[in-house]
């Protein structure tokens, strides 16, 4: 799905194959039926006028004749309109909608796989250093896949209308052709002939004239498609940022980002506007003087010289008509290919990506230093960093952190303190494979169960028991179990809607605090008792009794994990007895990172409150 015509024909040769096919060719059968209804209707109609025409040359059986020609002109009618338009247009449309889905499906599938490619185009693919990454993933997927199907369906239903009509067209021309004086060599296909002829020197120049209108019309698609999913995606973002941006009073700031955003999509919908009159007004004028003018000029000859009826003349231009018609189809759906064209190139430009992106270290050797390696070793050796050098967007970057040498023993904890921006987070990302740029080696215990804890909560639209049971299935864990981890984590009031996706008609999201979704993680924690956990500010938002009360629960549940943990604080958390939880400091500084013991504090000393007594009671004695 990396082409045109690649992404266009996936479906026909998926595992869909049969839906697709079967109902492709009850929409192709459908439009040929309909393509010959109209030679049929434009007999009628050629008949219904030339017995309006003749009204006073039939007698008694004037209006008799008209009626009849006027209901075999409606019946026709409802027969192409009614029946077999309107049974394509279900069985086109039923097309469209599973056509759509199946790709929805596909690219949902491509972005979420075990290559996490969503994260690397969403949130580090995109870098000043020239990164080929494609903008607005969400309206790509969301409005250019069915705005892609939508019109090459309609484009595919056209064209198939097309040929056949054209076939029966023609036919009927032949059929009906006479000799015309003066072109004696043709024959009796001397009116056909001039028909056929008129129609290959006409359209194409008019269709010439129509491409190059519909090539600027293209590039203004894509530039407005560009501009739209850019605003579509400032507007969505301010839903996150609502808070920050009303404790800063920053409503002018975001105002001006919006109304600089919406000034590309004025100034390129002016341009499209002048563009959409030029070829109305092209496409207005061809149609309204083909059908008036252009279709009657073939057949005049014959009738001037008396070979053809009134009747015959009339029913000759409709044809010509139609058929002339019908070869401008590519004049006609210019905005639709324009448009097409735009939606199918965005959608490739998707398909490339998440292709190049399964190698994210090769995706980013394009911007930059992409040489990690990450092994596994056995579970006893625990974790292991060599070589370890973070950095930057940049061919000639410089790291930001190195990391010589670290090795994480089973079950220990390791606290890892620096000031902001020494790379503590980075740190953590590049352990489990989210960094982008750098080198080094990162060996993992074979066979164990990692998870990381992030700082932003940011909570999907889903279930409480979902959200707590991620990455598993909700229902591969009891009820009954997920409560009781919810209780012991302070979230007990929520136990009654936990299957709910919503709490009293709110988003899960909406409804916690900061501090009940850094619980929900820790109740995920308890839950799948990771062997390797990763918290980076996952405490953040927890006061201090709160947080003590977190990594006592991660050490009663989970007690031969191994913990590599970052926090604000500049000591490790200790237990209600003053006892640390960690076992040694990784200590970022000046742009390195070392091991160092955890210093357990002395205990303050005892004071003997026996030995003050019997001091005071001396010098009481002695008092005079």
């Amino acid at each position: 799905m990396r082409s045109f015509w690649g992404l266009l024909g996936a479906y026909w040769v998926s595992e869909k194959w049969r839906e697709a096919w079967a109902l492709t060719i009850a929409v192709a059968l459908l439009s040929a039926a309909a393509s010959k209804s109209g030679v049929w209707l434009a007999q009628a109609s050629g008949t219904f006028i030339a017995t309006i025409a003749s009204f006073h040359d039939l007698g008694a059986s004037a209006i008799a004749d008209v009626l009849t020609a006027a209901g075999v002109l409606v019946g026709l009618a409802l027969l192409k309109f009614a029946v077999f338009l309107g049974f394509r247009h279900y069985f086109s449309t039923t097309l469209h909608r599973k056509w759509r889905q199946w790709l929805d499906g596909r690219f949902n599938a491509a972005l979420l796989s075990d290559h996490r490619p969503y994260y690397h185009l969403l949130v580090m693919g995109s870098s000043d250093e020239g990164s080929n990454v494609p903008d607005n993933i969400d309206q790509r997927i969301q409005e250019s896949i069915k705005a892609m199907t939508g019109n090459a369906l309609g484009m595919a239903m056209g064209l198939i209308s097309v040929v056949t009509s054209v076939y029966f067209v023609g036919e009927m021309l032949l059929s009906t052709s006479v000799a015309i004086h003066g072109l004696d060599f043709l024959g009796s296909y001397a009116s056909a002939v001039l028909v056929f002829a008129l129609a290959v020197t006409y359209v194409p120049v008019s269709t010439a004239i129509a491409l190059r209108i519909g090539r600027a019309i293209e590039a203004l698609n894509v530039a407005m498609l560009r501009y739209e999913g850019s605003y579509r995606a400032e507007l969505s973002m301010l839903v996150r940022r609502v808070l920050p941006i009303a404790a800063a009073r920053g409503e002018q700031v975001q105002a001006s980002i919006h109304r600089r955003q919406y000034q590309a999509i004025d100034r390129t919908w002016s341009v499209q506007n002048k563009i959409s009159a030029i070829f109305l007004a092209f496409n207005g004028s061809y149609t309204y003087i083909t059908q008036k003018v252009v279709a009657y000029l073939p057949n005049m000859p014959a009738y001037m010289q008396g070979g053809i009826s009134f009747r015959t003349y009339v029913t000759g231009s409709e044809l010509a008509s139609e058929l002339i018609s019908d070869c401008s189809w590519v004049i006609q759906v210019m905005p639709d290919i324009a448009n097409l064209r735009a939606n199918v190139n965005r959608v490739v430009e998707l398909a490339d990506a998440i292709e190049r992106v399964q190698d994210a270290q090769a995706f980013y050797r394009e911007t930059g230093i992409s040489e990690f390696r990450y092994e596994q070793q056995a579970p006893e050796r625990g974790l292991s960093v060599q070589g370890l050098e973070l950095m930057f967007a940049g061919k000639e970057a410089q790291p930001f952190l190195r990391v010589a040498r670290l090795s994480i023993k089973p079950g220990q904890w390791i606290f890892v303190r620096g000031p902001s921006g020494s790379g503590k987070s980075c740190l953590v990302k590049a352990l489990n494979g989210l960094w982008p740029y750098g080198r080094g080696r990162v060996i993992m215990p074979e066979g164990m169960k990692a998870l990381y804890a992030c700082q932003d909560t940011r909570l999907p639209q889903a279930s409480l028991k979902q959200l707590i049971a991620m990455p598993e299935d909700e229902h591969e864990h009891r009820d009954l179990e997920v409560a009781a981890i919810m209780s012991a984590v302070g979230l007990g009031d929520f136990i009654p809607s936990m299957g709910n996706p919503y709490y009293r008609g709110r988003r899960w999201d909406d409804v916690l605090s900061g501090g009940q979704k850094q619980k929900v993680v820790l109740a995920r924690i308890l839950l799948h008792t990771p062997d390797v956990l990763f918290l980076d500010e996952a405490t953040a938002a927890l006061d201090p009794e709160a947080r003590t009360e977190f990594h006592r629960l991660v050490r009663q549940y989970c007690p031969k994990a191994t913990v590599l943990s970052v926090m604000h604080e500049q000591t490790p958390p200790t237990d209600s007895l003053g006892r640390p939880f960690y076992h040694a400091i990784l200590n970022i500084e000046n742009g390195r990172a070392g091991l160092e013991p955890v210093v357990v504090p002395a205990p303050p000393p005892v004071r003997d409150t026996r030995g003050g007594l019997r001091s005071m009671l001396s010098v009481m004695r002695h008092r005079p």
